[in-house]
């Protein structure tokens, strides 16, 4: 076998076995909360649940493989476009610091994706795979085409390359995107579970599953464009899409015709 070939299957085989590690984890944290707190009654291996599994593992792999192209341009771009100096001085930064102005800048980043999202048709074809889920979960975060999923990302991430907080040409590994993407990564999954906890004051700082429960709501026309910060609901405030009454949706997903066949997700095929 070639050598080469060996070398890429060696890291899939470590990038599924960090995935299985991470899904395990997940499951042990969620699922007895789930259990425990529930919004709404409901089996652990609902149905879909086996197609949002599969959604778990390709949302781990392929984005970043999309994603690959067009970070390394953009690296080269500002390699020449961008003083070494003024990286330098945000490098030195506390890494506390680089972490948190990340996550806002990240967060506004992924705000925009995720309109356009919404507001773009062609853009809304990928991104209603995730909003066909009519019962919401923890697992539910993994629901999403890899196109839309990869295009959210980079929003998130040109910003913080961009402004230094992560940097685009450092030696060695950078854990400033590495420590946002995994704590963006865990957030995700938090607000989409099924919990009916409400957490008074601090939901006008971070996001709750409440929150991001109206995000999927299908109660009514209009309703689901709102609430489209990941972590940080006062950007929804600034630009005017905040929405966070006291009640919980009644019902989930889009009157987009989505087709509930993974293949058919993926190639965007519409039920027949």
């Amino acid at each position: 076998m070639d050598i080469q070939l060996q070398q890429h299957l060696a890291v899939l085989a470590r990038d599924v076995l960090r995935l299985c590690a991470w899904l395990a984890i997940l499951f042990v944290i969620f699922v007895p909360i789930e259990r425990l707190f529930g919004r709404y009654r409901k089996k652990v291996f609902r149905r879909a649940f086996g197609t949002d599994l599969v959604y778990f593992f390709l949302s781990g792999l392929l984005p970043k493989l999309l994603l690959i192209v067009p970070l390394t341009l953009l690296a080269a771009a500002l390699h020449r476009l961008v003083p070494s100096h003024f990286y330098a001085s945000v490098a030195e930064l506390p890494i506390w610091a680089r972490v948190a102005g990340a996550i806002v800048v990240g967060d506004i980043g992924t705000y925009w994706a995720h309109r356009l999202a919404h507001d773009i048709p062609f853009l809304w074809r990928f991104h209603a795979v995730h909003h066909s889920a009519e019962e919401v979960d923890w697992l539910v975060n993994s629901r999403g085409h890899p196109i839309d999923l990869a295009f959210t990302r980079l929003f998130g991430l040109v910003p913080m390359y961009v402004l230094g907080l992560a940097q685009p040409s450092a030696n060695g590994v950078d854990m400033v995107p590495i420590l946002v993407i995994l704590i963006g990564t865990f957030w995700g999954f938090f607000i989409h579970a099924n919990v009916a906890w409400r957490f008074g004051p601090f939901e006008w700082i971070v996001s709750t599953p409440a929150f991001h429960h109206w995000h999927h709501a299908n109660d009514g026309p209009g309703l689901t464009h709102q609430n489209f910060a990941p972590m940080l609901p006062w950007v929804d405030r600034i630009f005017g899409t905040h929405y966070l009454p006291q009640s919980w949706p009644k019902k989930y997903g889009t009157d987009t015709s989505v087709s509930p066949a993974l293949i058919d997700q993926l190639l965007l095929r519409r039920p027949t």
